[in-house]
């Protein structure tokens, strides 16, 4: 990909792809490419994160518990690299219900998942953050604790009005 962004033509031969002078235009406008992050699970796949990307993205799917592990292994790789972990971002994605009514929070996420993931999504319950807004400001705490620098939140129903609770309610509690 970097280098159909930033040549005019790409010969590659690889495993599974395979290009003869493939050109592609427009090129991005960002320079010399855009920022590439990578999500990763296995401690192999996160040190080739480092080795190839801009970023590390740990998934709404993980604990962040399962995060908070990653993330040292994520530190490690770029030390080993010399590389500055200021020019490298770490961010977790976060799925999310603001509810005064915690337990219609936790049932309502649960639902979500696993109209997203199928019978895969009956186990990740406990990767939500949910419930009144003090319980979510101390949730997403924990992954800024576990070392996210960004945070992407996702809500599954009624957007607008999550995002505007989210705006009130947690995300000024948060410094």
């Amino acid at each position: 990909m970097k280098a159909l962004w930033t040549e005019p033509r790409v010969t590659f031969q690889g495993r599974f792809w395979q290009l003869e002078g493939a050109a592609m235009e427009p090129k991005p406008f960002q320079k010399p490419h855009p920022p590439i992050w990578f999500g990763a699970n296995h401690p192999a796949a996160l040190r080739r994160a480092v080795r190839h990307g801009d970023g590390f993205f740990g998934a709404g799917s993980t604990t962040t518990a399962q995060f908070a592990e990653q993330v040292p292994i994520v530190r490690a790789a770029l030390a080993e690299a010399g590389r500055d972990p200021a020019t490298f971002p770490i961010a977790k994605r976060v799925y999310i219900a603001v509810d005064d009514d915690a337990g219609r929070a936790r049932r309502r996420v649960a639902a979500s998942l696993i109209e997203l993931y199928g019978d895969f999504g009956r186990s990740l319950e406990p990767v939500a953050v949910t419930g009144p807004p003090d319980a979510c400001v101390e949730g997403v705490r924990e992954v800024a604790d576990a070392g996210a620098e960004l945070i992407l939140f996702t809500s599954f129903f009624d957007e607008a009005e999550q995002m505007e609770r989210l705006a009130a309610e947690v995300v000024p509690n948060l410094y």
